[in-house]
């Protein structure tokens, strides 16, 4: 029996993209707003019945509007992680575990992908 090489990636070595399409803002006071657009059958029926809003808009935190300009389709998340780290100091920590749940939940949202 052949034994299958396993090839282990570091999450931290990913490099996030904007997912293309996704509008954002920003305002006066650095806060980022995502401006997703609610497409698809079941979101055009709620949007009827429930009269559910045709975009809807996500206000990020500060940790996150600090991130989300850094997201340039080519810094590593841990690239990130030392902006985040030197803008934020002891209050970014624990960093990475923080930064690795905050970009699966991008991901999983769709709000960016991981490359």
């Amino acid at each position: 029996m052949k034994k299958k090489k396993v090839i282990e990636e570091n999450f931290l070595d990913k490099i996030p993209v904007h997912k293309e399409g996704l509008g954002f803002s920003t305002d006066d006071n650095g806060i980022v707003t995502l401006e997703t657009e609610n497409k698809g059958v079941v979101n055009k029926i709620a949007q009827v019945i429930l009269r559910k809003p045709k975009i809807s808009y996500i206000h990020l935190e500060e940790f996150g509007s600090f991130i989300w300009p850094l997201i340039d389709g080519k810094k590593s998340i841990y690239e990130i992680g030392e902006k985040v780290q030197e803008h934020f100091g002891e209050k970014a920590n624990p960093l990475y575990e923080r930064l690795a749940t905050y970009f699966q939940m991008l991901e999983r949202y769709g709000f960016v992908n991981l490359k």
